[in-house]
């Protein structure tokens, strides 16, 4: 078994652009979750409203780049506005079932038969990332040895990371202002914030709205790196696994989701690898019989799964986390 390989397809997953992704996704989920106890499952909706922004404004209505950029960020502050009136009065467990729902039914209406000359159907979209690649400033990709990224995502990884960077100082300065602490008494019991005068609906919709934008980021970031807007890519486990990054750094602190977006994907990944390596090859060491190299692929989610039961059987706050910023008011 190759462990250089190993750690070498570990690493590029968890410092990659689709470790970013899912990082820019769970610090919307922070916001909305860790600070302010809205349990959102809806943040794959705001992903591909924000990827579509882009996408459409280009391909299909021929307008400029960057305005596409501006509506990738102007959708999903509409949605979050659309969403919210009716839902933000709701109960936790209902305000999920209706994010959730929101997601499914955006997911459907952009790869429906109807709609495909609007958003490209099943296919999606393309055809509209070369001025963000035409920006690249490198003459190559970069190799370390244990860790290797070609041109195009050596720049992705470049432009993902300063996003993060950018978010997570947004994301500490806000929380740290009257705002933030305003948000996180709502958090822990909103009908005591409501006695004392302030609009509890009005700063849980300021919330809804900046968590959603930075999913539309995550959303119109995945567009950017790929190069393709494909509706298969925002299903709900997109949403799982963000939540997944969020709770294994720790929710409501700055950099959990970051830390447990490369955990995660560094896991996933390595993984991935020694188990396909364990089942390749005329002499696998795994016997077919007990896994061959189609469910290898599969495995990896399974194990990463119980290891993060494990986490929250024995430390359900995360890494970084703390215990009592995990619990919502479900009133």
């Amino acid at each position: 078994m190759d462990i250089i390989e190993i750690l070498r397809t570990a690493l590029s997953q968890a410092l990659g652009p689709t470790a970013i992704v899912f990082a820019l996704a769970a610090i919307g989920l922070n916001i909305h979750f860790g600070y302010t106890g809205l349990l959102n499952f809806g943040q794959a909706g705001f992903m591909a409203v924000g990827a579509y922004g882009l996408a459409v404004t280009v391909v299909i209505m021929d307008l400029p780049f960057w305005l596409g950029i501006g509506m990738a960020f102007l959708m999903p502050l509409l949605l979050a506005i659309v969403l919210g009136f009716p839902t933000l009065r709701l109960r936790a467990d209902y305000l999920a079932i209706a994010t959730i729902a929101m997601a499914e039914i955006l997911r459907l209406i952009f790869g429906s038969v109807e709609m495909k000359e609007s958003f490209g159907g099943s296919n999606g979209l393309t055809g509209y990332s070369k001025p963000y690649k035409d920006l690249n400033p490198y003459d190559g990709g970069l190799d370390l040895g244990i860790i290797r990224f070609s041109r195009d995502d050596l720049w992705s990884v470049t432009v993902g990371w300063t996003l993060v960077a950018l978010g997570c100082l947004l994301v500490w300065a806000l929380m740290r202002s009257p705002w933030g602490r305003l948000l996180r008494s709502i958090r822990e019991d909103e009908d005591a914030v409501r006695s004392l005068g302030k609009n509890v609906f009005a700063y849980k919709m300021q919330a809804l709205i900046l968590g959603g934008l930075f999913g539309g980021l995550a959303g119109l970031f995945h567009a950017l790196k790929q190069s393709s807007v494909v509706p298969s890519d925002y299903s709900t486990n997109i949403t799982f696994f963000a939540y997944t990054a969020l709770l294994i750094g720790g929710a409501a602190r700055v950099l959990g989701p970051v830390v447990g977006a490369i955990i995660f994907w560094f896991l996933v990944a390595g993984l991935g690898s020694i188990f396909s390596q364990a089942t390749e090859g005329s002499d696998p060491l795994l016997p077919t019989w007990l896994m061959d190299g189609t469910q290898a692929s599969l495995i990896r989610f399974i194990v990463t799964g119980l290891g993060l039961m494990l986490l929250m059987i024995y430390r359900p706050q995360g890494i970084f986390g703390d215990r009592r910023e995990i619990a919502i008011d479900g009133r």
